[in-house]
C-alpha cells in the first residue's frame, strides 16, 4: 500500500468510478519527491497531477522489497 495526497486538493474531484490510473515516477521513488499519475477517463480523456507521500527511504525500501519482511531477508 503506498499512501498518497494529492498536491492540490482540487484534483480529488477529476476521479471518476470507472477511471484507469496509473502512477508515474515510481522507478525514482525518494523521499520529498512527488509522483505523478495520470488518469484515463472511460470517454478518452485524461488527466495528470501531482501527488504527495512522507515514506522516508527506508519506508521506500520496504515498499519496493513487497514489505517490510522480504526487505528484511533481502538483508540477511
Amino acid at each position: 500500500m503506498l499512501p498518497l495526497t494529492f498536491q492540490n486538493p482540487a484534483d480529488y474531484d477529476k476521479i471518476r468510478p470507472d477511471d484507469k490510473i496509473s502512477i508515474k515516477g515510481l522507478a525514482t521513488f525518494a523521499p520529498g519527491k512527488p509522483l505523478s499519475t495520470v488518469v484515463k477517463h472511460s470517454d478518452g480523456t485524461k488527466d495528470e497531477f501531482q501527488l504527495n507521500h512522507t515514506f522516508n527511504e527506508t519506508q521506500i525500501e520496504w515498499f519496493q522489497a513487497g514489505s517490510a519482511l522480504n526487505r528484511m531477508k533481502e538483508l540477511q
